[in-house]
């Protein structure tokens, strides 16, 4: 079954836009791509997905073999870095 929807070409500044009807459900500030396959035939696609968060929070229970390590295991050995790696030759700092 095919939808059918009308939309509305209007000039905005040096370029012409078009009003898609809110019937259709893309959420405001989507970015689409427009896919010219004939003269006047158009594919308009989502650039991107929209970014989904992620909920963490029930995966604390799921290594219950990891404990946190103890204070007296945080240490580190104070060591000389060799900065001067970094450097870029040629360049001034």
């Amino acid at each position: 079954m095919t939808e059918e929807y009308k939309g509305k070409v209007f000039k905005s500044g040096n370029s012409v836009a078009l009003r898609l009807p809110k019937a259709l459900g893309v959420p405001e500030g989507t970015e689409l791509r427009l896919v010219r396959e004939a003269p006047m035939t158009f594919r308009v696609e989502p650039l991107d997905a929209p970014k989904r968060k992620i909920d963490i929070s029930g995966f604390a229970g799921k290594a219950p073999w990891l404990k946190p390590i103890p204070p007296e295991l945080r240490e580190f050995e104070e060591r000389e870095l060799d900065w001067h790696l970094l450097e870029m030759p040629g360049r001034a700092r």
